[in-house]
């Protein structure tokens, strides 16, 4: 399977729950016109996200799904998805989006994350933010760093489509290693995104190969 895309600017969702921190770098690029994507509609898994103000800034489209609101994980999935497919989005990205949802059949291959760790280590339910980090530091590693990978109905286990590495310093807190992580991922996501705008991301089975 290889990704499309049909317009100059590739409609696009982000998926939130938090800050909003690579909604922001997302934004920013978009805004240097280097990243060929018009976010369309932000989806918010709370009502207090305050990353939500980034979209509201931009003049960005807004929908709240909560798992409260929609507790079924099909009625979750089409809250998400829905509006996205009202919108024409053709690429749904998720930034810091903390709840499981599920993966409709015509989004397969066509969502993605980026994780905080070089997956598959450190990864999976609870390694989230913090927890990652102080994860990596506690066991003794000597590199991490961020992973982009395509979503499906597992956490964090979609092919992998790129990742930066970072060295683990003797006298790092969990802190100052997200703070060189996240640096990775506003170079890492921005590119995968990239690249899928471009149609040059071609995906068999597991495998993922970029397109010269």
């Amino acid at each position: 399977m290889e990704t499309k895309a049909n317009h100059a600017s590739l409609p696009v969702a982000v998926l939130i729950s938090g800050g909003g921190t690579t909604l922001r770098n997302l934004l920013q690029v978009i805004n240097r016109d280097q990243l060929p994507i018009e976010i369309k509609l932000v989806v918010s898994s709370r009502s207090d996200a305050g990353g939500l103000q980034y979209a509201r800034d931009a003049g960005i489209p807004i929908r709240i799904a909560t798992g409260r609101e929609f507790p079924a994980p099909e009625s979750f999935r089409d809250a998400i998805f829905q509006p996205c497919r009202e919108l024409g989005v053709q690429l749904v990205v998720m930034g810091g989006f903390l709840k499981h949802v599920l993966i409709p059949h015509d989004f397969a291959g066509r969502v993605l994350n980026i994780h905080p760790s070089l997956i598959p280590a450190f990864c999976g339910q609870g390694y989230y933010g913090s927890h990652v980090h102080q994860a990596v530091l506690d066991y003794g590693a000597k590199v991490s760093g961020c992973t982009v990978h395509f979503v499906d109905d597992q956490y964090d286990h979609g092919p992998i489509v790129l990742q930066r590495v970072v060295p683990v310093l003797d006298d790092d807190t969990a802190k100052s290693l997200a703070d060189r992580v996240f640096a990775e991922e506003c170079i890492a996501y921005p590119n995968a995104i990239h690249l899928f705008a471009q149609g040059r991301i071609k995906l068999a089975g597991r495998k993922v190969s970029i397109k010269s």
